[in-house]
């Protein structure tokens, strides 16, 4: 998502696009959509991606507002190929770029851009999540999480202090979200957790810092915190106003689906994680097995051999000067 949005802001793109862009990329997308279906309740995976789409226009808005760019750069339109990069993408017209391939060549296409490319990056990430939350469910007392996070604008706010920092990304933070809400977090304080920290990691405020300014930066947190406080006391008030609890709801979904089935989809699930989870986890050794180059460094001063002493090398060095190309 980082390099993408990069991408998005060297080619014209302003700020708040930008912006808005981090900010409904991953909350928006079907795997985190569909990861909020299978844990949560039905209400918060509505309001999940409605809240995260209304507070990424509003950061939009703001930023634009705020630096305002009058010269708009010329974005070239990327039409190459998405199956087999067939042609340049330059040269080669839509109607005949539809006609390069069947069906079923692109429905193949499809199935393995899922499972390589988009399963592939969420997988490690994924399997986080669920082992950050079975830590908070089998250790974290409920009395204590419920009397802090309970509900109010108290415990909107610390969930700010702890997502805008936390580097997890919105499928990770699925599964911690449901796991908080078990132990008693109000659902609103948990939406506030989902908004802010996956848009608002460290890695995504460098980023921000660089592409778009400090000022910019600025504005971005304040109007995101902004939001995802008011998102989330607006839905603790839903919930408060419909008599529904979120702990009862939680998870839910799962159970439409008989136990045998269940099982198969779960083993399937790990078979199908291994070749991507092994390939994010060689590519992560990889990097840190990586290490700079020693660099070596030749003077030319001379260095004193048996038997001379470094009053009779400097003298040398007086009269000769250090590359002399007499061996002394």
């Amino acid at each position: 998502m980082l390099p993408a949005a990069a991408s998005l802001r060297k080619q014209g793109a302003n700020r708040g696009a930008t912006s808005a862009f981090l900010i409904s990329t991953p909350e928006s997308g079907v795997d985190s959509i569909a990861v909020s279906y299978a844990l949560l309740d039905p209400l918060l995976t509505v309001v999940r991606p409605v809240a995260a789409m209304v507070s990424a226009m509003t950061v939009g808005f703001v930023e634009n507002i705020f630096f305002w760019e009058k010269e708009q750069r010329v974005v070239s339109v990327d039409r190459s190929c998405p199956v087999d990069n067939c042609c340049d993408g330059v040269e080669c017209p839509d109607e005949v770029h539809r006609r390069h391939h069947t069906w079923m060549e692109k429905i193949v296409a499809g199935l393995r851009f899922a499972y390589r490319e988009v399963w592939g990056d969420i997988v490690g990430w994924f399997f986080v999540g669920l082992f950050f939350a079975a830590v908070i469910t089998a250790l974290v007392p409920d009395d204590l999480i419920s009397s802090v996070l309970g509900g109010g604008l108290g415990s909107m706010m610390i969930m700010l202090v702890v997502g805008i920092p936390l580097y997890i990304c919105a499928t990770a933070s699925t599964p911690v979200a449901a796991a908080l809400i078990l132990k008693g977090v109000s659902p609103g304080a948990a939406l506030v957790f989902l908004l802010v920290g996956p848009a608002t990691s460290i890695a995504s405020l460098f980023v921000l810092n660089g592409i778009l300014g400090r000022r910019s930066l600025v504005v971005y947190l304040a109007t995101l915190s902004a939001c995802a406080v008011s998102f989330g006391l607006a839905v603790d008030g839903i919930y408060a106003f419909l008599g529904i609890s979120a702990q009862a709801t939680l998870g839910e979904a799962a159970e439409l689906l008989p136990g045998a089935v269940k099982l198969v989809a779960a083993l399937l699930l790990l078979v199908l994680s291994v070749q991507p989870l092994g390939r994010s986890l060689a590519k992560k050794m990889k990097k840190m097995q990586k290490r700079p180059p020693q660099t070596t460094f030749f003077s030319s001063f001379p260095t004193a051999g048996k038997g001379e002493t470094a009053a009779s090398t400097e003298k040398h060095l007086h009269s000769h000067g250090p590359s002399c190309g007499c061996g002394h």
